[in-house]
């Protein structure tokens, strides 16, 4: 299996691993998600009934208000939020998101995670290091 190696600034500390759940597009969290399933229902999203719970989430960034943080915030709490998230571009949404989640969190990247990680590879964030090492499943 081959591996690809990332690295990144910290949003939020620690290290988290699972399978990457990868979007293209931003997902609203406030009426996009379902928080206590973790399943994506935004209506015309691509990754509609994609569940994110327990995995690697790696997105643009954030859309919608500021409410989707409590989105994922509740995710969390019902047990079924991600492990980490990865993202492009930083706002005070995708911040906020980040913090309540509690998870790690990373972004500027010295190489595009959207374009080199797929949806099913292994993905190790360690975001106290700036580093993502990421095993294809292919």
């Amino acid at each position: 299996m081959s591996k690809i190696v990332l690295h990144g600034r910290k949003v939020v500390g620690g290290c988290a691993e699972g399978e990457a759940l990868v979007s293209q597009t931003t997902i609203s969290g406030w009426g996009g998600i379902d928080p206590q399933k973790g399943v994506i229902v935004e209506r015309r999203h691509p990754l509609r009934g994609q569940s994110f719970k327990g995995k690697v989430l790696i997105i643009p960034g954030a859309k919608g208000s500021s409410g989707g943080s409590g989105a994922f915030h509740a995710a969390r709490l019902a047990g079924a939020g991600p492990k980490a998230f990865l993202f492009n571009e930083m706002t005070s949404k995708m911040a906020l998101v980040s913090v309540v989640a509690q998870v790690p969190a990373m972004i500027g990247f010295d190489k595009n995670p959207l374009d080199l990680i797929q949806t099913g590879d292994w993905v190790k964030v360690d975001a106290d290091n700036g580093i993502v090492e990421v095993t294809k499943k292919n």
